[in-house]
């Protein structure tokens, strides 16, 4: 099954165990997390990830209520 890779971040409420439950989520439908962002005082409360596309469409509904935001990752450049 083919993945894409987004970011996920989750609003400043969502505590690490609720979002470990996430990372399982994607674990289980086929994606992979890669950065997990939110661990000992990261710099975002969420994480960067490989996810199916069935799994984001699901995600995204499901979990709307505990999340800020979800883009696509990819490099960031500066003039």
């Amino acid at each position: 099954m083919s993945t894409q890779k987004y970011i996920v971040v989750f609003k400043d409420d969502v505590t690490s165990e609720q979002i470990d439950e996430y990372v399982k989520q994607v674990d289980q439908t086929g994606g992979k997390v890669n950065s997990p962002y939110y661990k000992e005082g990261g710099i975002l409360n969420g994480f960067a990830a490989d996810i199916t596309p069935s799994f984001l469409d699901s995600f995204q509904t499901s979990a709307k209520d505990v999340i800020a935001y979800i883009e696509p990752d990819g490099v960031v450049t500066t003039q």
